[in-house]
C-alpha cells in the first residue's frame, strides 16, 4: 500500500510537510534566508568552484545527480555515438578489404551484405544489441573484423551496465521514500514533566517501516567567539529525548520528539520575547533504512522563530477502534494552548523550577513565588 488508505482525508496533502489549515500562518522575516527549507532542500548555492574536474573523477555519481532530461539525452547519445563509431569502423574494414566493389563468385567478404555506410551502420546496431536479422554476418576472412566484433561487444556491455545502473539508481533514490516521512508544520515549547521542552511531531505514511530510524536536531544561528570571530552559520547539536528511551525510534505511528531545555541546551536562555526577535533556525533530520530496499534514506526540515509556538502542545492523533489503533492524520499538526511559564528555562531554574501542575490561584506561601504566568515555583 502506498499509504494508510482510508485514514487520510482526500483534501489532505501528502507532502513531507504536514500542514494544518486551521493553524495561523506565519511569514518569514523579509530578507532572512533559511539554511534548510521546509521541504528538506538545503538553501546553499556553491559558487566559484575552480576544480570542476573533480566531478568527472566520479562520473557515475555525476550522472545520477543530473536532471532526468540530461540523463536521458546522455543515455541516447551514448548508444547512438557508439553505433555510429563502430559503423564507421565496419565501413572502413569493408572498404579496405574491397567488400564494397564488384565481387566474383569465389570472393569471401569480411562481413556479408555490406554495400554502403547505411548497411555498415545497421550491422553495428545488430552486433551491439545482439539482434541478428540473418542477412549480414561476419566471416573467417578477416582477423581484424573478429577483433572489432569482440571490442564492440565489450563496449556495449559497459555502456549498458553504466546507463542502466544510473537509471535504476535515479528511480530508487532514497529521497523518494522520504516524501512520505512527514513533520509537523510548527514546533511547540511547553511543559512536560515540569520541564520546558521543545517538541515536534514526525510520522510515516507508509506501512513499510523505516528500520533503525533516528532523529537529530541542530540549532543554526549566528554566533561570535571569544576572540571576536563571527560564525554566520554556527551548527550546535541538541540532545534528543526519544519517546522509546533509546537512540532509535519505532516509527509505526506519529511520534512527538522532545528536547528538554536544560543547562546544556542552546535554547536555555530563550524566552518568548527573545523568540520573536532572535535569528534562530532549528534543523531536524530523520534518517533510517528503508525496509523494502535496504537503502538509507533521510528526511529534513527546519523551524525558524516564527514557526515555533510557545505555550502550545500537540493534540493526540491515535485512538483505539475495534481492537486496533487508528491514526487520524487530519490532527497531525493541530496544537492547543496550555499553561506555560512566560520566561526562559534559565530563569525558571533560578526560581526553583515548577512544583505544581498549573497556575496558583491563591496566595503565595512561605518559600514560594510566582513567575510571569503565576506558576508555583519553589526555592531551596
Amino acid at each position: 500500500m502506498l499509504s494508510r488508505k482510508g485514514l487520510i482525508p482526500e483534501d489532505y496533502l501528502l507532502t513531507r510537510l504536514a500542514e494544518d489549515v486551521l493553524q495561523p500562518k506565519f511569514k518569514a522575516k523579509q530578507g532572512k534566508a533559511r539554511f534548510v527549507g521546509k521541504n528538506g532542500t538545503c538553501n546553499v548555492a556553491h559558487t566559484n568552484i575552480r576544480e570542476q574536474g573533480r566531478f568527472l573523477q566520479d562520473v557515475f555519481t555525476t550522472l545520477v545527480d543530473l536532471k532526468w532530461l540530461h540523463t536521458l539525452i546522455i543515455f541516447t547519445m551514448s548508444f547512438l555515438c557508439s553505433w555510429l563509431l563502430f559503423g564507421m569502423i565496419w565501413w572502413l574494414v569493408a572498404f579496405a578489404h574491397g567488400d564494397l566493389g564488384e565481387k566474383g563468385d569465389d570472393f569471401v567478404p569480411c562481413v556479408t551484405d555490406i554495400h554502403s555506410f547505411s548497411s555498415a551502420f545497421l550491422f553495428s546496431i545488430e552486433v551491439q544489441v545482439t539482434i541478428g536479422f540473418g542477412g549480414r554476418m561476419i566471416t573467417e576472412e578477416c582477423i581484424s573484423a573478429i577483433i572489432i566484433l569482440i571490442v564492440q561487444n565489450i563496449v556495449g556491455l559497459v555502456i549498458n551496465a553504466i546507463m542502466l545502473g544510473c537509471i535504476f539508481m535515479k528511480t530508487a533514490q532514497a529521497h523518494r521514500r522520504a516524501e512520505t516521512l512527514i513533520f509537523s508544520k510548527h514546533a511547540v515549547i511547553s511543559l512536560r514533566n515540569s520541564k520546558l521542552c521543545f517538541m515536534i511531531r514526525i510520522g510515516d505514511l507508509r506501512k513499510s517501516m523505516i528500520i533503525s530510524a533516528t532523529v537529530r536536531m541542530q540549532v543554526v544561528r549566528r554566533s561570535t567567539t571569544e576572540e571576536g570571530e563571527v560564525v554566520p552559520l554556527d551548527q550546535i547539536d541538541i540532545h534528543m529525548d526519544n519517546p522509546v528511551g533509546t537512540n532509535g525510534v519505532f516509527l509505526v505511528s506519529p511520534l512527538i520528539i522532545c528536547h528538554v531545555i536544560d543547562k546544556s541546551s542552546p535554547l536555555y536562555e530563550l524566552s518568548p520575547n527573545d523568540l520573536q526577535h532572535q535569528d534562530l533556525e532549528v534543523i531536524v533530520v530523520l534518517e533510517g533504512v528503508v525496509e523494502t530496499t535496504g537503502i538509507t534514506t533521510q528526511a529534513r526540515t527546519s523551524y525558524v522563530s516564527e514557526e515555533i509556538l510557545w505555550g502550545q502542545r500537540f493534540v493526540p492523533t491515535v485512538s483505539e477502534d475495534d481492537g486496533m489503533y487508528a491514526v487520524d492524520y487530519s490532527k497531525f499538526g493541530n496544537t492547543v494552548k496550555v499553561p506555560t511559564p512566560c520566561c526562559s528555562a534559565k530563569k525558571l531554574d533560578e526560581a526553583g523550577g515548577i512544583t505544581g501542575r498549573g497556575p496558583v490561584r491563591g496566595r503565595r506561601g512561605p518559600g514560594r513565588e510566582r513567575d510571569c504566568r503565576g506558576f508555583r515555583t519553589s526555592r531551596p
